[in-house]
């Protein structure tokens, strides 16, 4: 545990945005806004004195966008950066991008909506916070409307497990076929990660389906970049979309994705439900789904991210009989995830990223 606050910049335009992100960080006792700035010029001068941990940076600013910003940070004075985004196709695009600049986090403005709603928002801004203060750095490679301020805050529920939204395994798995199912899970840096693991899988690569935890809307981005540079096909998941050769799923952002299949058919089940491991889309979710439906056909992958999410899951799959893979401290943004799954005793093998699709192609075959 930190011995201090993590202590935070908020970088906005919109005064009420900057209000709002105040309220709903200074609610966490584990992080502190240390102030605020409207542009990235008045950024750049509060950094001097205040040594943020870390920043949260608006995409479209006055006489500085984000993205410029985001690269000087970058390769002058790395600072780990959230950044914030509307929920539009271009705000998505951008926020990838900001991603390959060095981001840790992409998170989406806080708006009007329901108790439960705004309670969400909460815990994935904190949490994304959170995990932004336990990333390393790297240096970058070059490759708005107004928001409600939130009303008290709410004590948070119980973290709910995958039983909220599927049932513990059996303990026996369906029987084999000569499909295999890669079933991937990662969060903190996993959009990188993601993109390198995808560009070495072979075009006749056994169905994936993945669960990496980003908004809604920017699922659908990232899903159509990667198909621009994977030899696989990469789409977002849609309810019943078939599991096959060559093709990655990527659970769609504020939804839960579980593995499915009928007779010798694999396919999706996406759907709505509660934060599982303080998340949805959850691992823990489609890891305990693997587990059911897939058994020993399935090689599992947890990648960076913090937190326990999957760790649960892996080891149900693993006592499925499950082949899983970890990715190492060395190559991870955060080794949280992994960490957990290994405790838990649901890792086959570890290994760094560079090796992984190696290892599940070997693992498949």
């Amino acid at each position: 545990m930190k011995d201090r606050k993590i202590r935070v910049l908020i970088v906005d335009d919109s005064a009420v945005v900057r209000q709002t992100m105040d309220k709903v960080l200074n609610s966490d006792p584990d992080i502190e806004v240390i102030g605020h700035a409207p542009d990235p010029f008045v950024a750049a001068e509060r950094i001097k004195t205040l040594v943020p941990d870390v920043i949260t940076l608006d995409v479209e600013m006055p006489r500085m966008d984000g993205l410029t910003f985001l690269r000087k940070i970058m390769t002058q004075h790395p600072i780990p950066v959230v950044m914030c985004s509307t929920l539009t196709v271009e705000g998505s695009e951008t926020a990838l991008r900001a991603l390959e600049y060095g981001a840790v986090e992409v998170i989406t403005k806080p708006k009007m909506g329901t108790k439960q709603f705004l309670e969400e928002a909460r815990i994935r801004i904190c949490d994304a916070v959170k995990a932004a203060a336990m990333a390393r750095p790297v240096r970058s490679t070059g490759s708005r409307g107004a928001a409600p301020t939130f009303s008290a805050v709410h004590k948070v529920a119980p973290k709910l497990t995958a039983d909220a939204v599927l049932p513990p395994p059996t303990g026996k798995a369906m029987v084999q076929t000569t499909e295999k199912i890669i079933a991937v899970g990662a969060s903190t840096g996993g959009t990188e990660a993601l993109r390198e693991f995808l560009q070495a899988m072979p075009a006749d690569a056994p169905g994936i389906v993945i669960v990496q935890h980003m908004p809604e809307n920017f699922t659908r981005a990232f899903a159509d970049r990667l198909n621009t540079l994977c030899r696989v096909t990469v789409k977002e998941a849609a309810d019943n979309d078939s599991v096959i050769r060559g093709r990655a799923l990527i659970a769609p952002g504020s939804k839960h994705m579980m593995l499915k299949r009928s007779g010798a058919r694999y396919f999706v089940e996406v759907r709505d439900g509660p934060l599982v491991s303080r998340h949805r889309p959850s691992v823990d979710v489609l890891f305990r789904s693997a587990a059911r439906y897939g058994g020993k056909n399935v090689v599992g992958v947890i990648m960076t991210g913090m937190g326990d999410d999957g760790a649960r899951g892996m080891k149900e799959m693993k006592d499925a009989g499950a082949y899983n893979i970890a990715q190492d401290e060395a190559s991870c943004v955060v080794f949280g995830m992994p960490k957990e799954a290994i405790k838990h005793g649901g890792v086959d093998v570890v290994k760094p990223l560079n090796l992984i699709a190696q290892e599940v192609v070997r693992a498949a075959g």
